[in-house]
């Protein structure tokens, strides 16, 4: 079956298979495991739903090879976006340089001030610079860099590959 799809089409169900395992598998430790994501994690995951949608509508492009290939660029150019993200996140956890100074989060509307200060007081603040999580000293940001980076140069080869035979 993979091998009746044009290869643009293979790459963008690839890229949605891998941005669809790394979305999946951040969702799994935040509402499963319990582990708050910070700022810099909800960066990290745009680009994969832009990958994950692009992929899909590489694959459903079958029929247009060169659309599905301008769709595949598209998951892969969001592949490398996200995996930037990623490496920049896991510089600002290693402190090998500052990150943002701001804080996300949503505040109620209409709290009377003792409301917001108990409010405030009770909230967590999830810090972009202390990774809750670790495998083998690498942080989430960093599997999300080597892996999400990773693909999209096996994808990008794969392209290269691909566009020179039609010269």
């Amino acid at each position: 079956m993979l091998e009746r799809l044009p290869l643009p089409s293979q790459l963008g169900l690839f890229a949605f298979l891998g941005s669809g395992a790394l979305l999946g598998g951040v969702y799994y430790f935040q509402y499963v495991v319990g582990l708050a994501p910070c700022e810099m994690c909800y960066w990290q995951r745009y680009p994969h739903m832009v990958a994950i949608v692009a992929g899909l509508a590489a694959v459903a492009s079958f029929a247009r090879p060169r659309l599905a290939l301008v769709l595949a660029l598209t998951a892969i150019s969001a592949l490398l976006v996200t995996a930037g993200l990623g490496v920049f996140h896991a510089g600002v956890e290693y402190h090998l340089w500052q990150g943002p100074q701001s804080c996300s989060g949503t505040i109620p509307r209409g709290l009377s001030s003792e409301q917001l200060k108990k409010f405030l007081l009770g909230q967590a603040m999830v810090r972009c610079d202390a990774p809750a999580w670790k495998m083998w000293g690498v942080s989430m940001a960093g599997w999300n860099a080597l892996l999400s980076g990773g693909l999209a140069l096996l994808l990008a080869s794969r392209v290269a590959g691909w566009i020179r035979p039609l010269r």
